[in-house]
């Protein structure tokens, strides 16, 4: 890593512009990746799934390729190593932390886990897919209004609080909202519902906010908190098909979560990748930047169309406009892909910080189509 690119610099608000300037020339020279089918269709802008199209890192791709050749031997060694490299950051026991494929993987465990003697109480507009889950397989779950600002409202979700609650799930910064909630408030939280109740942060886009050791509850963890965080690789380390993620939690709490896994020691090629990028200061500084110019370009765009967006702190933007539906339809037949509303919430339009390229025709269509 060069001096010129600290890890402060790559995490910090200030300092991406100037890591990336350093470093432009080097992931510019580099040749883009094979077509192979996973990726959208040549001259389509995917603006829906916020995937990171600037990753893998070269160095994750260069240890996807050595990894091949250990690809007859099951994982656990380099899940060991990972496992080891993660506690070293955030100063934990290497028994405070689980990985599993994806941040979804070890979510699942946890709504699995905990929500067999009670219910878990989350916001009615956040990722739950995990719920969802653990609600098909029979979870009970209670559902509490955001506020009218569009933030997750804590104070409804503790006194929603009853004897049956186990778990309440908070997406931080939320999904699809991108709204951030402060470390301190989620801490009076926490402390306001006590230690009988297990609060789990998905922190899935925290590396995009603009202070990222701040904004996470990893110091509960650290105290021994009822409190579970989860990360994942698919975000700023452009990892999502790679399918790692990890959870930071007591080492009683993983063992209850740990028989609800399905994945057996990780793959290797995910593993080496996520190896290779988490000390990547320089590509994380390139992502990070050009993940917030392009999320910037699509706030501009709704203020030039005279929409709301609010202000978001992960790689999407949610912009209110008049029938969600509609506007995904007409962007869809101009080759723009967005995603489709969320059930009631159907004047709400999530975009993603896709390509700066493929930004810039949505920033171009969005006056167009809503004018």
């Amino acid at each position: 890593m060069s001096a010129a690119v600290s890890r402060r610099s790559v995490f910090g608000l200030a300092g991406g512009a100037a890591a990336i300037a350093a470093t432009a020339p080097a992931f510019a020279a580099s040749p883009p990746p094979p077509a192979t089918g996973f990726g959208p269709p040549v001259g389509q802008a995917f603006l829906a799934r916020n995937e990171n199209p600037y990753g893998p890192s070269p160095a994750a791709i260069r240890a996807i390729a050595d990894a091949a050749s250990d690809g007859c031997w099951y994982a656990n060694r380099g899940e060991a190593r990972l496992i080891a490299m993660l506690a070293e950051r955030f100063q934990l026991p290497a028994s405070h932390v689980m990985l599993g494929a994806g941040s979804t993987e070890v979510l699942i465990c946890a709504t699995m886990a905990l929500s067999r003697t009670g219910h878990i109480l989350m916001s009615d507009l956040t990722f739950d897919s995990p719920v969802l889950y653990a609600e098909r397989k029979g979870a009970k779950v209670v559902r509490v209004p955001l506020r009218p600002d569009m933030q997750i409202d804590l104070d409804a979700l503790a006194a929603a609080v009853t004897p049956e609650t186990r778990l309440i799930h908070i997406c931080n910064p939320n999904n699809p909202t991108g709204l951030l909630l402060s470390a301190a408030a989620l801490k009076q939280f926490v402390a306001k519902v006590g230690p009988n109740v297990t609060v789990l942060v998905d922190e899935a886009y925290n590396e995009l906010t603009d202070n990222p050791a701040e904004a996470s509850l990893t110091a509960l963890v650290r105290e021994g908190g009822n409190v579970i965080v989860t990360r994942t690789f698919s975000k700023i380390h452009g990892l999502a098909g790679m399918r790692v993620g990890y959870m930071l939690a007591r080492p009683d709490l993983i063992a209850r979560l740990r028989p609800w896994g399905m994945s057996v020691g990780g793959n290797t090629a995910g593993l080496a990748a996520a190896t290779a990028s988490l000390n990547d200061m320089a590509f994380l500084a390139m992502s990070k930047g050009r993940i917030v110019e392009a999320r910037e370009m699509i706030a501009a765009a709704a203020r030039k169309a005279g929409l709301e967006s609010l202000p978001s702190s992960a790689n999407f933007v949610f912009v209110k406009v008049a029938d969600a539906e509609k506007l995904r339809s007409a962007m869809e037949a101009r080759n723009i892909i967005i995603r489709p509303p969320y059930g009631s919430y159907s004047t709400w339009s999530r975009v993603s910080a896709g390509r700066i390229a493929d930004v810039a025709r949505y920033a171009e269509a969005l006056p167009q189509l809503t004018g």
